[in-house]
Order: C-alpha cells, then structure tokens, then sequence
C-alpha cells in the first residue's frame, strides 16, 4: 500500500542559536510528574455541539526554553493555548484538542519545519496486534498534518531519529525482533554466539537504520543488533552520530555533583558514536586480558561513564547546526532520587518534590571530543521531551531535498481527504477542518465491503454508507476495501437483486441484470428504438438527453427521462 500523505514521527525539541551561548531550546514535550502519579493534566472546554465531541486543552503541545549559558527559562508552550481565543471557534478548539495526540512514546523528531510522533498503542492489549500511529505536525503552528495507523511489523520504536546534513537521510536506532532482520543477520553465529539460538522467540535489540519519511520503511544498515538500553539519538552537522544509555543509579554523589559506585569509579550513562556507513559502534581501543591472561582488544564507549545516571524512559538530545562539538541532552536528574533524611541516597515521595529538592529533569552539555560531561540547569517543573532541535539553527534546516517527499505528488495547500485505491494514481478530495463527510461505497459484481477506516479508525457501514468523524487534520486518509464473495454469497444475491436503470450523461446504465436479458427501449408515444439480448450483468446504453424513455429489462419496466 502506498502513503499518500507526509509523514513524519514522534516528540520533539528544538533550539535556537543566536548566539555562541544563548539558545533558544524547543520541542514535544510534557510534564514529567504530578502530585498524584505520571498522567498529564487536562482542562475541559466543553461540549462542541456541532463536532459532536468534547474539546480539551492539554498540556502536550511544543515547549521552549532559553538557555543564556547562565541561567534556563521555564519550558513554556510555543505557540501557547489560550481558551478565552479558542472556545467557540470549531477549527481553533479542533486544533488545540489536537495536541492530546502529540505524544511520541515510540519516538519523535524535527526534520526541517515538520514533527513525527510516533505512538504504539495494543489493540486489545493484544501485543500481536500492537499498531504505530505516525503523525506529523508543522512544528512552527502545531497544526497537524497527517495521521496514519502502520502494523507492528512496520518497527517503529526507536530510541531517536536524526537527519544527517551530509547524505541527506534520516537515520535512528530502531528497536528490531529477530525475525525483522534479514537471514544473513540473524544465522551469523558469531554475531549472536552469546544470544538465544533460535530468534523467533522475541528476542530483540537495536539497530542502526535509515527510515523513509514518506513511506515509513525502516532498512538497517547494521549486520547485527545492539543489546544496549539506548536513550537518545542525534547527528551534528558534520554528519557525525551519538547515542546515550541509560546509566547506573546506585552509588553516592562526590563533590563535583556527578555519581561514583562504591569502588570510588564515575558511573552513570555511557555515551556511543556510530559510524554510518557500516552502523558500527566506534569505540576507544583498550586492551585487556581474559581470564586465562590470553589479551584481547575491547572497544570502550566514547565515554564510559558521564557521572550522571538516567532513567531508561524517553529523552532526547540535539545539537546546534553552528556548534558540532557541542550535544545538548534533556535527561534524568541521577534517576530522579534523592538523600533521605538518614543520609540514604533513594526513592523520595514525588508529593514532596517542591520542597525535598529533588528534581527529576535536567539539561546537560556533552562534548562529543573530550566526553567531559556537565549538569547546567535543572528544569523547572520537571518537564521531559522525547526529541529535541534547535530553533533556526537545527542540522536540517537547510536540507536540498524535503525528507518527506512522497512518491505520489500531493496537494501542499488546504485541507484534503485522499481516497485510497487499487489502481495506480491516487484521488484527493478537498475539505474543510471540523466538517464530516459522507460515502457510499459500491463494490464490484461479487464482491462485498470488508472495511473502511479513516485516518486508521474503522468506520461503521449502514446500507454501505459511511460517514466521517469531523475533519482535524490537513491530510486525511479514508481506505476502502473488498472482500470476493463466496459462490453461496453469490448466489443468494443474485436470488435477491433486481435489474435496475440508471440515468447516465451519455444514456442509461443497466444492474444487476441476469446475462441472456432482453432490453427494448421505447420512445414515449410507444416506438420501439432500441432491441439487444445483454451479455452481462450491466450493460451501458447510448441515448439522446432531454426525452423521456420507457425501458423493459427481462419483465421489469422503468420510465426515465435523460
């Protein structure tokens, strides 16, 4: 099946550089914690008669942060969600309703203008029928573009995704089964000496891939899989690529702020760097000796440990397009634990946040050269992003080509229902934000309707008419298909069916009539124009317009005027 809209995923952050020290830090992100467990607020509208839904203003949305070198601003809601500019206007309440679905828990990114959000979802918590809906959103007004539901053997989680200024595809480290991996990569014994034999069971890891941002198609470009807790992804704009683990959280806080393990050794995330061509882990040389003494050489991670301990929940990283050496990383402040009141370093009650001190985010600046690694600034409120950029000096902003382009050429202004088909070429309908639409769908001599979803919802079918839920994003799919009838379906429609006329611009068009029929077409005052025998079950029939007929098929008689 071909996309016939763009695509492109997940939850974002992105900054600007204006100047060597002042950011601008923008992004998808929500607040990390309340008082009362981990579900984001929400405040209530009211009810859309006309939409038919309630309306909700959501705290997901795009936040920014201005970052001096000194000191960090309060994450705040770029562009912001006043209810006072929105009650009461249907297209402004369906766009701020709209951000409860900028969620990417599978994964986010910018890409030159746009956001991708992708979220997984189990339908009927069933995981073998987990579906990744990929959205994508116009990063400067939030507007959302496309929607589309893929299959779980799509592969869509991911730890990051970047663009690479230097080759011009994206790339991410894709969480991959098995099975997902060609058959040259899952037999190389040397490969997977230490995993299970047989990889059907489920067995998975990461893997460096390029992604498709109009088709969503994941390829590998690794042999083989990382078994790592990957937490970030990002490229600089010398096309060079970064991952962050998630570190160790036992051990004690020294003097420089960053964690130590009881052998007095820096612990916490590790930090990687991937050769793109080979999807390779670059690591440091180090020699070793096993335990027979036999020396080996083992490759060590850019930096082994960075001192500061991680969650293994989604974070995000970036860098500015004019500062290569620089990755700016919004993560976990040491796993978001604290000193109790006996000098234990552990859990503390997230109710007490305010005033115990512990904060759960922080923003870091990792030098990819020398691996030093520093806490600048907690964050106010404890605010998370699944994807970060930098606004107006992000490494795709000058892209040549858009990453989104499709293989089918779309409308790129105003609102559109594409009408997915068998046939080559593709069918645009234009609509309206908050409208619904209505369908009546007509399979072919036997065949009958199996579905039709909207924008990956399934719709219900009365007497094969369907209709639309109100129209919210600027690019809509609505996918239709058959299914063949069997020979008893067959025959008992045919027991059932009657011929029927039909007024054409050309003449009249003859259903459901049985092969072998007569049909005689009169003029009004009786003559007889027209006499054939019909060699299947619809025949087209070329008249003059502006008279009235009297057609007889087999015994049925209709009066029709053209």
């Amino acid at each position: 099946m071909k996309k016939f809209f763009t695509t492109l995923a997940l939850a974002a952050l992105v900054c600007t550089m204006t100047s060597a020290q002042n950011v601008k830090i923008k992004g998808i992100g929500h607040n990390n914690r309340y008082d009362d467990g981990e579900q984001m607020t929400t405040s209530y509208l009211g009810w859309n008669s006309e939409l038919n839904k309630a309306i909700f203003i959501v705290d997901n949305g795009i936040y920014k942060m201005d970052w001096n070198g000194t000191t960090l601003s309060t994450p705040e809601k770029e562009p912001p969600v006043v209810a006072s500019e929105i009650k009461g206007n249907n297209e402004k309440e369906i766009w701020a309703n709209n951000f409860n679905l900028m969620y990417g828990n599978s994964g986010a990114a910018y890409v030159s203008g746009k956001l991708i959000t992708v979220m997984s979802r189990d339908e009927q918590s069933t995981v073998d029928e987990q579906l990744f809906t990929v959205r994508t959103w116009d990063a400067k007004t939030g507007d959302l573009l496309s929607t589309e539901v893929l299959p779980k053997s799509a592969t869509l989680e991911s730890a990051g995704m970047s663009y690479n200024p230097k080759d011009g595809k994206v790339y991410g480290l894709f969480y991959l089964t098995g099975q997902s991996l060609p058959e040259e990569i899952t037999s190389d014994p040397e490969y997977f000496e230490d995993q299970d034999a047989d990889m059907s069971d489920g067995d998975a890891g990461y893997a460096l891939c390029t992604i498709d941002l109009g088709t969503m198609k994941v390829t590998p470009v690794t042999h083989g899989l990382y078994y790592r807790n990957f937490i970030t992804f990002a490229i600089n704009s010398e096309g060079r690529a970064f991952a962050l683990t998630s570190g160790a959280a036992n051990g004690y806080i020294g003097d420089d702020g960053k964690m130590y393990s009881i052998n007095n050794e820096p612990t916490g995330a590790q930090l990687w760097e991937f050769d793109l061509a080979t999807g390779l882990l670059k690591g440091t040389a180090v020699q070793k000796k096993d335990e027979n003494g036999e020396a080996y050489t083992s490759y060590e991670p850019l930096v082994p440990a960075t001192g500061y301990c991680s969650q293994y929940r989604r974070q995000a990283a970036c860098f500015a397009a004019s500062n290569p050496d620089k990755m700016y990383w919004v993560g976990y402040y040491n796993s978001g634990k604290g000193i109790n009141d006996w000098g234990s370093w552990g859990n503390l009650s997230d109710k007490e946040w305010r005033t115990n001190g512990k904060y759960d985010t922080a923003l870091y600046e990792v030098d990819v050269n020398t691996g030093e690694t520093k806490r600048v600034s907690k964050i106010a409120n404890r605010w998370i992003f699944s994807a970060l950029w930098i606004d107006g000096d992000d490494p795709s902003d000058n892209a040549s080509e858009d990453p989104f382009q499709h293989e089918i050429e779309e409308p790129t202004d105003g609102v559109y229902i594409a009408l997915q088909h068998a046939d080559n070429g593709s069918i645009w309908q234009q609509a309206e934000i908050g409208k619904q639409y209505t369908y009546f769908l007509q399979p072919a001599e036997g065949w009958k309707l199996h579905s039709a979803t909207f924008n990956g919802n399934e719709l219900t079918a009365e007497n094969n008419f369907v209709i639309t839920p109100a129209v919210s994003a600027a690019r809509n799919q609505l996918i239709v298909t058959y299914e063949k009838m069997t020979e008893t379906e067959i025959q008992a429609a045919i027991g059932t069916k009657q011929p029927k006329v039909l007024g054409t611009m050309n003449g009249i068009r003859i259903i459901n009539a049985t092969a072998g029929d007569v049909v005689t077409v009169y003029a009004a005052d009786g003559r007889q124009l027209r006499k054939q025998r019909l060699s299947a079950a619809q025949t087209d029939i070329t008249l003059d317009g502006g008279a009235l007929y009297i057609v007889k098929v087999g015994t049925k008689v209709v009066k029709v005027r053209l």
